[in-house]
């Protein structure tokens, strides 16, 4: 079975040309459109529907930077063991217990100003990463990057724990 990257004839790489995979995107999607098979078997239109559902879950994969770092660790056969493995460096986890204080704080205020600044260094953050992930990807450091996605997979959720707060803040 061709991989997310074969199937928009797209480089294995993080680094990608999004306006690229657009249009490779339109270009799948328009030879399977359920359109072009009104006049097909049930069993041809069956297939059309099923290639347009790989590639709509390939494209989102691919188009979300998390999702496609994830998706390249697994291609290359390194386990993330999301559920299992919660193992990270001494700073990290002082700067999550950091944040949570921060975030406690903040809420418990109401302080839409420390959520701000809260939001901004979290996004921050998840840029640095997400540049470092990146490179190692690009440069098939693969279980190396692993460690770094699920610090990715944090600040992601973090950010929505902060988006939250600033919903309960304003209101």
């Amino acid at each position: 079975m061709q991989n997310h990257f074969d199937l928009f004839q797209l480089p294995a790489r993080f680094t990608l040309d999004a306006g690229a995979l657009d249009a490779a995107y339109r270009d799948v999607q328009g030879q399977v459109h359920p359109d072009r098979f009104i006049n097909a078997t049930a069993a041809e239109k069956r297939v059309a529907m099923q290639w347009a559902t790989r590639a709509n879950e390939a494209y989102q994969t691919l188009k979300n930077a998390q999702k496609r770092a994830r998706y390249l660790c697994e291609l290359h056969g390194v386990d993330l063991q999301t559920e299992s493995n919660t193992a990270m460096p001494v700073d990290f986890l002082m700067q999550q217990m950091a944040w949570r204080e921060a975030l406690g704080e903040a809420r418990a205020a109401k302080d839409v100003d420390a959520l701000e600044a809260l939001d901004e260094e979290v996004k921050g953050e998840r840029s640095a990463r997400l540049e470092a992930v990146g490179a190692e990807l690009d440069a098939g450091k693969y279980a190396e990057a692993a460690q770094g996605v699920r610090a990715l997979m944090f600040l992601d959720k973090f950010g929505e724990e902060v988006r939250y707060a600033f919903e309960a803040a304003e209101a």
